[in-house]
């Protein structure tokens, strides 16, 4: 367990929203800060580096355990492709494996997500992949090892009335595999909260 992972819902109220659209967060309850000098209801005006760097955290957090350094190679990549900068941000980021098991609903969290990959649970086209970060490409085939479909957490995510899946995937409910049909349009991605990727190029073109 990272320490990320067991902070998540800190995230949440650090950030001032339910970043992950979870019945469960605190922030639920509570929309403060955490820690003795958070004030409920009182956020301060933010100035534009503010807007910018609050955009960044939001994106980055929600993809769960992405450094910084991983993060920002991620622009650079987005950066350096032609095309809608903000548009091709999003799209790198969904078509990481992790995001995809997460959207997919193999799992309940993205930080899960990212467990399941790394433990040898999840197979691409048949072939077992261990990085969180590889490249889903279109057509891909994504499924959980017959070994691993009994296990409780996937069970529970696939039937579980939480989260819809998008519809540039295509899942097998009963099979636990699915397909990466296309690259995603921004407003095509569920995210529970506004994100703003062209704020996160501004932050990052400064």
């Amino acid at each position: 367990m990272t320490k990320r992972n067991n902070a998540k819902y800190k995230i949440d109220r650090r950030l001032g929203v339910n970043l992950w659209g979870r019945p469960k967060s605190p922030f639920n309850r509570r929309n403060s800060k955490p820690g003795q000098h958070g004030v409920q209801g009182q956020r301060k005006k933010q100035s534009d580096y503010g807007n910018q760097l609050f955009a960044k955290q939001k994106l980055k957090f929600y993809y769960g355990d992405l450094t910084e350094r991983q993060f920002r190679n991620i622009f650079k990549k987005a950066s350096n492709i032609k095309g809608d900068t903000s548009q091709i941000l999003i799209e790198l980021l969904e078509r990481r494996l992790d995001a995809t098991v997460y959207r997919m609903k193999f799992v309940p969290t993205i930080f899960s997500a990212r467990q399941l990959v790394n433990h040898g649970h999840v197979k691409v086209n048949g072939k077992r992949v261990n990085i969180p970060s590889y490249s889903v490409s279109d057509g891909d085939e994504i499924s959980i090892r017959d070994k691993s479909k009994e296990i409780n957490l996937i069970v529970e995510s696939v039937s579980s009335q939480e989260r819809e899946i998008p519809e540039y995937l295509e899942v097998d409910v009963k099979e636990l595999k699915g397909r990466f049909l296309r690259a995603p349009l921004i407003h095509d991605v569920p995210y529970p909260v506004t994100m703003e990727p062209n704020l996160v190029i501004e932050y990052y073109s400064r």
